[in-house]
Parts: structure tokens; C-alpha cells; sequence
């Protein structure tokens, strides 16, 4: 989830934007702009930068697998075909 201290730090800054005749309001503007980036970044299917790090470590081992299978494989239809050109 994103951390709430991001929100805050965003809904200061969007509420400080505001025009000096709504800086009365500010403490309640700043509410609910707080209350409006939670609830838009909330249905955002956001993942933690350990979830991230964790997957691009499983898609870095997961390509370096795919990739020596490729070249085993590769490896394999060259001792075929040369088997099959020496048959003739």
C-alpha cells in the first residue's frame, strides 16, 4: 500500500495551492484531498517495492533458466542434424 506519509505530504501541498480566500478552509480542504488520494490510490492495484524487487528477482532467475534451456536445446538439434547428415 502507499505510504500514508506520501498522502499527507501530497494533500499539504495540493491545499497549500489553494487560493488565499479558501485558506480558511484549509484544515478541512486538506482532509479531504487526503481523503480523495486514498480512496483513487486505494483502487489502484499498487504493489510494495519488496513485492517488486522479490518478482524481478524470480523473472531475472526465470529468464536465465529459459535461456539455457534454449541454448541446451539448440545445442541438442545440432548433434541431431549432424547425426542425420553423417546417416547419408
Amino acid at each position: 500500500m502507499v505510504d500514508p506519509k506520501i498522502i499527507d505530504d501530497l494533500a499539504r501541498r495540493v491545499s497549500a495551492a489553494v487560493p488565499e480566500g479558501v485558506r480558511a478552509l484549509q484544515a478541512d480542504l486538506e482532509q479531504n484531498f487526503r481523503a480523495a488520494l486514498q480512496a483513487g490510490l486505494g483502487r489502484l492495484d499498487l504493489v510494495t517495492r519488496e513485492e517488486f524487487d522479490v518478482q524481478r528477482g524470480v523473472l531475472k532467475r526465470t529468464r536465465q533458466k529459459l535461456e539455457a534451456l534454449e541454448a541446451r536445446l539448440e545445442a541438442l538439434e545440432q548433434q541431431d542434424q549432424s547425426g542425420v547428415a553423417s546417416a547419408d
